[in-house]
């Protein structure tokens, strides 16, 4: 396991960038900026306008076939399959879960459906991106429950797509990127306490791409990295405030990993393997290190992927040589070359 001690304290607040990549994360702030209220609202017109989402592709495009599937009509709950072409199934399956604070964005906004296209083109697998329920309309425990549904979905052979190479459910992955991953662990923590439910579903991994997670306190890394690219303490506080029920703070079990009420499933030995990913210049990378030390601390295995010159959501800007290296890693720990060790 990498050595989890908290970098020196940074000299700068984000690496060098070309101007493309500088004005794609000015745009990302904007949207956020732009569309949430004061009163705890956001504009979801404006917002809609701004990220318009892409379409699927079944044709497909750098080697991978997308379609919009039903999870569960009731809910309505959807999700995106991504879908590699030319390999023989069965197939591994990611799970995957968008970022952007619980609030923001979609498995159909354009970073994530290249992003998931890439997951599935490197990893030789299947990834279904679960178009969750987004706050403040839809608050915790939503989110979570739509990624169980998932689960759920993924576990009953009669409702995968027939004509795509079939999905392997006994090798599942829960991925996502901040606050995804913090819906992921979740997620995972509740298959823990209910595995022996699930016919095929087998979670095999848990990848935490820059782990969405906090508590009342100000760490080292929020105060000295105030100002750095995508998280900032005012959008942090906004977006828990929307997700977190009425009245809670940010002890509550789904900000604060480490919490008692948060440790519920993590000792069943079915919460998987896990790889977090830690960037240098993320203001939450001091969270993300207290939830790698309390996975430990139960026996779980982790692996810590350590990126010094990395800003928050680096690996959805495919510029960064970060983002390619992270590939290659999610490749082997689906792959089972090094997973967990």
């Amino acid at each position: 396991m990498a050595d989890l001690k908290a970098p020196a304290k940074a000299r700068r607040l984000a690496p060098p960038m070309s101007w493309r990549t500088r004005l794609s994360i000015f745009a990302a702030g904007y949207l956020t900026d732009a569309t949430c209220r004061a009163d705890g609202t956001i504009n979801r017109r404006l917002l809609t306008y701004l990220d318009p989402g892409v379409p699927p592709s079944a044709a497909p495009r750098n080697g991978v076939s997308s379609r919009d599937i039903d999870v569960d009509p009731a809910t309505p709950l959807r999700a995106r399959l991504f879908h590699p072409v030319g390999l023989p199934g069965p197939l591994p399956v990611v799970l995957f879960f968008h970022g952007g604070g619980f609030a923001y964005l979609s498995a159909a906004s354009l970073a994530y459906d290249a992003a998931c296209r890439r997951i599935a083109r490197y990893c030789g697998a299947a990834v279904l991106s679960v178009d969750y329920r987004r706050s403040p309309e839809h608050r915790f425990p939503a989110a979570y429950d739509d990624g169980f549904s998932a689960l759920r979905f993924l576990d009953d052979p009669k409702k995968h797509p027939a004509d795509v190479a079939p999905l392997d459910a006994s090798r599942c992955f829960l991925a996502g990127d901040s606050a995804g991953a913090n819906i992921a662990h979740h997620v995972a923590r509740r298959y823990a306490m209910s595995s022996p439910s699930f016919a095929n579903v087998r979670i095999s991994g848990l990848i935490a791409i820059q782990p969405f997670f906090g508590g009342e306190e100000r760490t080292p890394s929020e105060l000295q990295l105030e100002g750095a690219p995508i998280v900032s303490i005012s959008r942090c506080d906004w977006m828990w405030r929307a997700f977190l029920p009425p009245g809670a703070d940010r002890t509550h079990e789904a900000a604060h990993a480490a919490s008692p009420a948060a440790a519920a499933g993590i000792d069943s030995p079915a919460f998987p393997p896990a790889v977090v990913v830690v960037g240098g210049y993320d203001p939450l990378q001091d969270w993300q290190r207290r939830y790698c030390e309390m996975l430990t601390s139960k026996g779980k295995k982790v692996r810590v992927l350590e990126y010094p010159e990395a800003i928050h959501a680096f690996y959805v800007f495919p510029e960064f040589a970060e983002s390619k290296d992270l590939m290659l890693r999610m490749k082997e720990f689906v792959a089972g070359s090094d997973g967990g060790k």
